[in-house]
């Protein structure tokens, strides 16, 4: 049998190793911070630079959604790309959605587009076209956008959409739907939006219809300067 001396020894001895242990651990693993200097004040984090820049949206469709590119290569990415190469730094926010017509975009326009919007460039027609919606239709549409927009103090560059001249009046009354409503609420028009880029094998992608990436960019590059002259409210 052994003696009670012997039993509090050893435990004693046991207890103090697995302190010491736990303690050796407990440096190795947390690392305690330098003390702070007396009255100096708490690192502050670092600012984001791009918190104060202007914000463009853009409403549109699968184009302006950048269906079939990666996010880097869509419209969004490559405008707002263009517009700081130019010398005017923006946050553009992507507010497309593939598949939609005006009518769509009409009914999620009051929560796609939020209220610290500097630009909202509205960018649809396209879809109304495939369906062959009625011009008068879509002209409702679009005026319903372009006043709830205004009535929220956001202002709005039209992108205008055009059907192939073998559609006859209906093309006519097709164009003239965004030609008439720039003028008659007094907003700026880029008349087409796919300009320099529409029916060219080289610059869309096999549906013929969205633009690759090297379409995709020619977009940009020649709405930015429209973007830059809405900004400045010429």
């Amino acid at each position: 049998m052994i003696a009670p001396r012997t039993l509090l020894s050893r435990r004693t001895v046991l207890l103090g190793a697995l302190a010491l242990g736990a303690a050796a651990c407990g440096r190795e693993t947390e690392q305690p911070a330098p003390p702070a200097k007396p009255g100096a004040a708490p690192p502050s984090p670092e600012p984001d630079a791009s918190a104060d820049l202007p914000v463009v949206a853009l409403l549109g469709d699968s184009i302006t959604a950048g269906y079939g590119l990666p996010a880097r290569e869509a419209l969004p990415a490559q405008l707002e790309a263009a517009l700081t190469a130019a010398g005017t730094p923006v946050r553009v926010r992507a507010a497309g959605v593939s598949g939609d017509t005006t009518a769509g975009a009409l009914a999620r326009v009051d929560f796609s587009i939020q209220d610290d919007t500097d630009l909202c460039i509205v960018a649809l027609g396209g879809n109304d076209l495939l369906q062959g919606i009625e011009p008068a239709r879509m002209r409702a549409s679009l005026e319903a956008i372009i006043t709830r927009l205004q009535a929220r103090g956001v202002p709005v560059l039209l992108a205008g959409m055009q059907a192939p001249p073998s559609y006859g009046a209906y093309a006519a009354d097709f164009a003239a739907v965004f030609e008439d409503l720039a003028r008659a609420y007094e907003v700026p028009l880029y008349p087409f939006l796919l300009d320099g880029v529409a029916l060219d094998p080289d610059l869309n992608q096999p549906d013929g219809i969205h633009p690759n990436a090297a379409g995709v960019k020619i977009i940009a590059q020649r709405l930015a300067p429209a973007v830059t002259a809405a900004l400045a409210g010429d």
